[in-house]
């Protein structure tokens, strides 16, 4: 992840040698264990700490600072072939993109302190804590607050959407730390502080699980009075929400790589089985209502592998991005869910039962649709930053 550090570039070769040795990690994690953990609800420790102790998750990280100072190219890499392998990055992949916030705008010191640690698993950085439950996607509004008092900021507030919170030993923390009102522009006000989760626990912060449709470890965070070093402010205080933003092109482009993996999974699933499934006499493949679907599913993943490609290489370059990775996270995520869909027709029932991962990686794919930017919002980001069009908001 580039601040003034280059990332590595990498050959086709050495891009395959690192997807070769991903598929050979998620070997040892078949579908049997993510049913496992998707029946009880519980966070992969042990696939989170394989890809942590190969060094996937530090692959952002510069090497001065223990990682392996690649691209973000090299990143999607990593998290589309977790995917195309049948597993789930979601449960770590925000430690990829997190830590751009520190590299970017972290002091020396920092930098220095966190991102070893980090890069050695010593500490996770899994949480983000942005979304709030009055203002959801308006994050300007948010009103989590922190006070300066000598020393230390005085949190108050709540985060909802908080995942990975439980499973985190740091979280990275947008608050409020100007009135609204008393701020000049309108995007000043908020900063970012690094939370030791592991102190705050101890200190008025709370954490409540949410149950949903897909395993992913989200909860609620509530902020009581919770004392955050004052050292831990990153960057310039009041000016956090453009830090976020900062970030927001490699956590698109990211979740973009993993719907190409979910779109290549369910795209591979049906064309097996419609080659091998037999219905009166004859592979249902040769039937076009089985066989343009899945064509149409494998286009629709070429087109968006097309995109995020784009944005991946822009972004390594140093480039304006913001317009490749919105259409990046749209089209992924679209033609994982076409790819999902499709799947499930294929197989018919079979596609509801839980041995054959399709109506688990069904309900994960789901996710991306809404998740961390909804459909609406990108088309909004287009119609207004990109065309000119009239504001709505």
């Amino acid at each position: 992840m580039r601040d003034d550090h280059a990332a590595s570039v990498l050959t086709d070769e050495e891009l395959e040698a690192i997807r070769d040795s991903v598929r050979a990690l998620c070997q040892d994690f078949p579908g049997e264990y993510w049913r496992k953990l998707d029946e009880k609800r519980e966070y992969p420790t042990s696939f989170v700490t394989a890809m942590t102790e190969a060094g996937f998750l530090a692959a952002l990280i510069p090497e001065e600072y223990g990682g392996s100072g690649l691209g973000l190219k090299a990143a999607c890499a990593i998290l589309e072939e977790i995917h195309l392998n049948g597993c789930n990055a979601g449960a770590c992949h925000a430690q990829m993109y997190t830590m751009g916030t520190i590299l970017k705008h972290g002091s020396p010191e920092q930098k220095s302190d966190w991102l070893p640690k980090v890069a050695s698993g010593e500490i996770r950085l899994q949480a983000f804590g942005v979304t709030e439950p009055t203002s959801g996607t308006d994050t300007l509004s948010l009103q989590t607050t922190a006070v300066k008092k000598g020393d230390h900021y005085a949190v108050n507030g709540q985060k909802i959407w908080t995942s990975r919170a439980e499973h985190s030993d740091f979280m990275v923390l947008l608050a409020r730390t100007t009135p609204k009102e008393d701020v000049q522009k309108k995007g000043d006000g908020l900063s970012v502080l690094m939370v030791d989760m592991r102190d705050a626990i101890k200190d008025g912060m709370t954490i409540r699980p949410i149950r949903t449709m897909m395993n992913h470890a989200t909860t609620e965070v509530f902020f009581d009075d919770v004392n955050v070093p004052a050292g831990n402010l990153i960057g310039e205080e009041g000016k956090g929400f453009r830090y976020i933003l900062d970030g927001m092109n490699a956590e698109r482009t990211l979740i973009s790589a993993e719907c190409l993996g979910d779109a290549q999974w369910f795209i591979k699933k049906a064309t097996d089985y419609a080659c091998e499934r037999k219905v009166f006499g004859n592979p249902i493949g040769v039937n076009q209502g089985v066989q343009f679907p899945i064509a149409r599913a494998y286009a629709s993943y070429r087109a968006a592998a097309l995109m995020v490609k784009e944005a991946a290489t822009k972004f390594d370059a140093g480039e304006k991005c913001a317009e490749e990775a919105n259409i990046s996270k749209m089209l992924a995520s679209e033609a994982s869910w076409e790819a999902a869909e499709m799947c499930v027709q294929t197989f018919g029932g079979f596609g509801f039962a839980e041995e054959y991962d399709i109506e688990r990686k069904f309900r994960e794919t789901r996710l991306y649709q809404v998740a961390p930017v909804s459909t609406n919002l990108i088309l909004a980001y287009l119609g207004q930053n990109v065309l000119g069009l009239p504001r709505s908001y």
